[in-house]
């Protein structure tokens, strides 16, 4: 049996991995009022934004860890076994949630949550390199990162809806299941990497692979993929780009993604309905925002632009469009403003985001796109962690002005760590 189109099933069962991924994240953020009100009925406000900021931050932290740890093990045990071991230890994970009892335990299941789901990232950036050529690569992972702002778009409302009917507890049940039901299409459909899938037909075989060669040397011979060891990859100041505009980038993403519906329950006096009304919109924006910056590279590498000028264009772009929209939350307004403020904001971050993260796939050989990816990542969480940590003060007293004037200077750092640290974006080379 031949299916026409592998690569693109195979990208669109990882972004459905990434939308429960979010859901199950988005679990807690979304059923804040309800679970606080259940395990901490004593505390102050600013006790209760202490503890979620303390919950939020472990499980950063073990997300961080975790990119560095499924980068390796994604790098060992292939795409296939990588994403079964991931998805498979979350779901657990978000269902054990449902016998939380109070900080330790929260904190525990989310740190497990943490490490498992950080396997996501880095697995999707080795399926990219391993199924689409380089001009594919930016569309194949805005279609992945899509996947984030649609499981944001359907979480909110999602779990909101749930507690219709069932507990907090039981919601969670509910969502961990969702990625054990994934497993069964992804152990049937991923048997194979491209070059020996049996599914796979031979004109799609060859454009996959052909698309992945890297350039000529004096001799006329391809190129010797470049996959340097952990210690000599640190060495390069290319790597140290991807690293930094990915730590400065991604705590943007996470400001939201953590605090949107604490902003709208302290700020606009929502509870959990009213939240699932409203909370969803931004991820509109980042879905488009996901799309716009995948399709913008495809379009600029098949005009004839190399690789060096279509991903800054596209990260500086999308930078761009965020630093305007980070200041002008300031002071939003009415609650339908904010969210849709929020939705620029999160348009421009997925659009640069998308390329940051191929970034790993332009510079080196598919051995060594793990551990960077890893690396990346896990630096990506942590400057979350120091974003998140400060957010409880930064927003004393419902004013969150400090906390995106802080985002915008981010969005600055990470743009110049593209420019300075990577002068060329191309495939490196051994040192001689």
């Amino acid at each position: 049996m031949k299916l026409q189109g592998l690569r693109w099933w195979i990208i669109a069962l990882i972004a459905l991995a990434t939308i429960i991924n979010y859901i199950d994240r988005q679990a807690l953020s979304v059923l804040w009022p309800d679970i606080v009100e259940e395990l901490f009925p004593d505390e102050s406000a600013l006790e209760r934004k202490q503890i979620y900021a303390n919950i939020s931050i472990v499980f950063v932290f073990s997300y961080a860890f975790g990119q560095a740890i499924f980068g390796k093990i994604f790098d060992w045990v292939g795409t296939r076994f990588g994403f079964v071991l991931s998805i498979g230890v979350w779901s657990l994970a978000t269902v054990a949630h449902a016998f939380a009892q109070g900080v330790l335990s929260l904190s525990i299941f989310r740190a497990i949550l943490g490490v498992a789901e950080a396997g996501n990232w880095p697995g999707a950036a080795k399926g990219n390199a391993e199924w689409f050529p380089t001009k594919e690569r930016a569309l194949a992972q805005g279609i992945f990162n899509s996947g984030a702002a649609i499981g944001g778009i359907i979480a909110i409302p999602l779990i909101a809806y749930l507690t219709v009917y069932f507990s907090w507890q039981m919601v969670f049940v509910v969502v961990g299941v969702m990625g054990f039901l994934w497993l069964v299409p992804w152990l049937v459909l991923v048997k194979a990497p491209p070059g020996s899938h049996p599914w796979l037909t031979e004109e799609e075989k060859q454009y996959i692979l052909s698309g992945q060669r890297r350039e000529l040397n004096d001799d006329g011979q391809e190129e010797e993929e470049y996959n340097p060891s952990t210690k000599e990859l640190l060495s390069r100041k290319q790597s140290w780009g991807v690293i930094i505009a990915s730590a400065a980038i991604d705590p943007i993403w996470w400001l939201f993604v953590f605090w949107i519906p604490i902003y709208l329950n302290e700020v606009y006096g929502m509870d959990v309905k009213s939240i699932g009304i409203y909370g969803w919109v931004p991820y509109v924006g980042a879905m488009f925002g996901a799309w716009f910056g995948g399709l913008l590279a495809q379009n600029r590498l098949k005009a004839g632009w190399n690789t060096d000028k279509t991903r800054k264009l596209t990260i500086t772009l999308g930078c761009l469009i965020m630093l305007p929209a980070l200041l002008a939350m300031a002071n939003p307004g009415e609650p339908v403003v904010a969210v849709l403020i929020m939705a620029v904001i999160l348009f421009g971050f997925q659009t640069a985001i998308g390329n940051v993260q191929t970034l790993p796939s332009d510079l080196l050989g598919k051995k060594a796109v793990g551990t960077l990816s890893g690396f990346s990542g896990m630096a990506a969480k942590l400057g979350a962690v120091g974003l998140t940590s400060l957010v409880p003060y930064l927003t004393a007293g419902g004013n969150y002005t400090p906390a995106f004037v802080i985002g915008a200077s981010l969005a600055i750092t990470a743009m110049l760590a593209v420019w300075v640290l990577i002068p060329k974006i191309e495939p490196l080379k051994e040192p001689k």
